[in-house]
């Protein structure tokens, strides 16, 4: 696919309009974003692994589309892409199939690994029937040591390990496969750079002290391209730490 065609993948349209032309919320690359910070302190306040946005995170970079074979359409607003060895930060947005924006998340990466063995991968992409997909990820407080940025007593208080559970299919199954598609990200509007990658996803949750959730987003990602160049192929886990945010509390120009 040449990556100047990446617009007619990602939204399914031939029109020559921009890329990032006709997406919720009027989001465009390079658009102004305000949040009202007053649920994401909340959570933190509440022991959540949340990062709170910076001065700089003010600007759309890039926006993306997540095909993951499910009524609707899932997009991610980035504010940091993470490319720089800097963490990602996204607003998470689901519009349902009526074309209604159902669900707004602020998300920043918790961690990246890199699976280093086949059955890591089988693991991370639920190949084996298990791992990705389980009923439940905890979250240790060991694999946090090195956050300086944490306050681990806060978020762990007496306990070794956060529970998370999963937030897709029938509570009761031990296993369920995860969501599987792709992403294609476009970092300029006329779609000329950015990357495609294919996804293995599943959503886990956890209740906050404050009776609030907070969301655990783990997702394999193989990348396919980057700019249009096939050579540069990887995979990696994102662990991402989501909020939900009512849509009134979002701002975007």
């Amino acid at each position: 696919m040449g990556w100047s065609d990446a617009y007619n993948y990602l939204r399914g349209s031939v029109a020559a309009k921009p890329a990032d032309d006709a997406l919720p919320l009027g989001a465009r690359i390079g658009s102004l974003v305000g949040i009202q910070q007053s649920p994401l302190l909340r959570a933190v306040a509440d022991g959540s692994l949340i990062g709170l946005p910076e001065a700089a995170d003010t600007r759309i970079v890039a926006v993306s589309q997540l095909r993951l074979k499910q009524s609707g359409g899932l997009y991610r607003y980035y504010l940091d892409t993470g490319d720089r060895d800097d963490q990602e930060k996204f607003l998470q947005v689901y519009q349902n199939a009526s074309g209604e924006v159902s669900e707004i998340m602020y998300c920043t990466q918790l961690a990246r690994v890199i699976p280093q063995t086949v059955e890591d991968q089988d693991a991370y992409t639920g190949q084996s029937g298990a791992g990705l997909g389980d009923r439940s990820y905890t979250l240790w407080r060991q694999q946090l040591e090195d956050d300086p940025g944490l306050d681990l007593d806060l978020i762990f208080g007496a306990s070794d390990g956060l529970d998370y559970w999963r937030d897709a299919g029938d509570p009761e199954a031990g296993f369920m496969p995860p969501f599987t598609g792709t992403e294609v990200r476009l970092d300029d509007a006329s779609g000329r750079t950015g990357l495609r990658q294919e996804m293995y996803f599943m959503p886990y949750v956890r209740q906050l002290r404050g009776g609030g959730h907070e969301y655990l987003l783990i997702t394999t990602e193989i990348i396919h391209s980057v700019n249009g160049d096939t050579s540069k192929r990887g995979i990696h886990v994102d662990f991402v730490i989501g909020i939900p945010v009512e849509q009134q509390r979002i701002v975007i120009q």
